[in-house]
């Protein structure tokens, strides 16, 4: 584990801060997987008491992202091929849905809102940094979502998009497959303004299978490489 510092936020309760903390170092590596989280350790770390660190640890592990072993404690939880397809294939089912559904309802004001997207998407794609390429990405999809007018949807969605977001991270971590993203995203806004739901559904699935796929491809060769270790 990596030195680990405080991401102030005079905004934010401290509990949030922590978790926040934590977060963004497992989702970066600086925390890797299989590493234990001590609430000792952290607390001394990051110059807190133990409350906001066993508070945060729960929040991670209702994220998936930490699991509770016997005699181990909390572990940051290991990114499996099975994981991922679970979560995905929720994911494909109701991104196709949300797909539909703007094709049938998008404005023009949330059309120029997606396109703005797309434009801060692709501004970041070329940074040393995964984290605010998976967050432009991020919202560029909630264009997508909020344009649907289904509140219902969008709560699924955003619930999902917790568990996703450290495989969004992963992929976009691999440099080559970024601006397949671009390309990926250029076509739905093509299938949302032709209001082609035929098309659109079709673009979003395959985005998201290509993005198992490279996850699970990466995934192996890690596995390879600890493996002839």
């Amino acid at each position: 584990m990596k030195d680990l510092q405080l991401n102030s936020n005079a905004m934010l309760p401290l509990r949030d801060v922590v978790f926040q903390t934590l977060r963004e170092a497992i989702l970066t590596g600086d925390i890797e997987p299989g590493e234990r989280l001590m609430e000792i350790h952290l607390a001394n770390q990051l110059g807190v008491s133990r409350t906001p660190i066993r508070e945060a640890i729960r929040k991670l592990e209702l994220e998936g992202l930490v699991v509770m072993t016997p005699r181990k404690g909390a572990i940051v939880a290991s990114i499996t091929e099975e994981d991922l397809k679970e979560v995905l294939e929720v994911r494909v089912v109701l991104e196709m849905l949300a797909m539909e559904l703007a094709c049938k309802k998008i404005n023009g004001e949330q059309m120029d809102g997606l396109k703005r997207a797309l434009k801060e998407f692709q501004d970041v794609i070329d940074l040393d940094d995964p984290n605010k390429i998976a967050s432009k990405d991020e919202a560029f999809h909630d264009c997508i979502y909020q344009a649907t007018g289904n509140s219902k949807l969008m709560n699924l969605l955003n619930n999902l998009r917790e568990q996703m977001y450290r495989y969004r991270v992963e992929y976009i971590k691999d440099i080559s497959s970024r601006h397949s993203l671009v390309e990926e995203h250029i076509l739905m806004i093509e299938a949302l303004e032709k209001r082609d739901i035929a098309s659109g559904t079709s673009v979003i699935k395959t985005h998201i299978l290509n993005q198992q796929e490279r996850i699970i491809q990466n995934l192996r060769k890690e596995k390879a490489i600890h493996g002839s270790k």
